[in-house]
């Protein structure tokens, strides 16, 4: 989305003023938003261009925007507008986090955002989101990430009561997007136990390659690349958070003996499960 901050990158979460974010990046107003999920908060009016399209965006409403989106912002300098920016890892949690985080409100076939009006103000953004968050983030930084995840967890609630429920055109777009939506949804349930791509597939009664051509659509990334992104995550958050032993998490995640799973986070996190350890320590 923008030069990635430290707390976005160690924590998957921030929260940043557009101007603060544009002044950092040398006054540049063009943006991509990479694999992170993005809500603006237009506590004033506001245009932006995304893939190429221009909104006008009417003050009083939040901005949903997905991953691996070309954005411009034109006229943000000055203005108290907040922009939300998390990766899927932070905010997925369980399988109602994947529905939510899977649905029109960030993958709308029929238009490249989402708007819908959110209940607050220039006061509201700076109190109940900023400071308390700051707040949070003083005391605890588990109890930041907490209050961080509900608060969009709100933000995506409200929008929630904007998405139309009638039955849309049939569109190719759509159907690509509903099938990489559910995969996640399925993913979050099954990592744990299935880490190929052909588990996924056959659950959705559809090829590995027509999963793969989806997911790429709809995310950039491969069946295969998500599936090794969600076990990595998960490898290292219980490597570091954690208090079992490397057996018991290989165990615990699916591998079938230690040597496996220290295999995998050496080749895809490029050290052993002990050094690790050692660093969070």
């Amino acid at each position: 989305m923008y030069q990635i901050t430290n707390q976005l990158r160690k924590i998957g979460f921030s929260i940043n003023l557009i101007s603060n974010i544009i002044k950092r990046n040398n006054y540049k107003q063009e943006f991509n938003t990479q694999e992170y999920f993005c809500i603006l908060l237009t506590a004033q009016d506001l245009t932006i261009k995304v893939s190429n399209i221009e909104y006008k965006i009417a003050g009083g409403n939040a901005v949903f925007i997905g991953p691996q989106k070309d954005l411009i912002i034109n006229d943000a300098i000055g203005k108290e507008i907040y922009a939300i920016g998390f990766s899927a890892e932070f905010y997925d949690k369980s399988s109602k986090d994947s529905l939510f985080l899977n649905s029109p409100v960030f993958f709308n076939c029929h238009s490249e955002i989402f708007t819908a009006p959110y209940f607050g103000n220039n006061k509201y953004n700076q109190i109940i989101l900023v400071e308390r968050l700051l707040k949070f983030q003083d005391k605890d930084e588990s109890l930041y990430i907490s209050a961080a995840h509900n608060a969009i967890e709100g933000l995506i609630l409200d929008a929630y009561l904007h998405v139309e429920n009638q039955p849309t055109e049939k569109d190719e777009r759509l159907e690509y997007v509903s099938y990489a939506n559910r995969f996640r949804i399925l993913l979050q349930r099954d990592f744990k136990t299935a880490k190929k791509v052909s588990h996924y597939a056959d659950a959705l009664k559809i090829t590995v390659r027509r999963l793969t051509e989806m997911t790429e659509y709809a995310y950039g990334k491969s069946a295969k690349q998500l599936i090794i992104e969600k076990v990595k995550f998960e490898c290292e958050k219980a490597i570091k958070f954690s208090n079992l032993t490397m057996s018991e998490i290989a165990f615990d995640l699916g591998f079938s003996d230690e040597g496996n799973f220290t295999n995998f986070v050496k080749k895809h996190c490029g050290k052993k499960p002990s050094e690790m350890r050692e660093i969070s320590a």
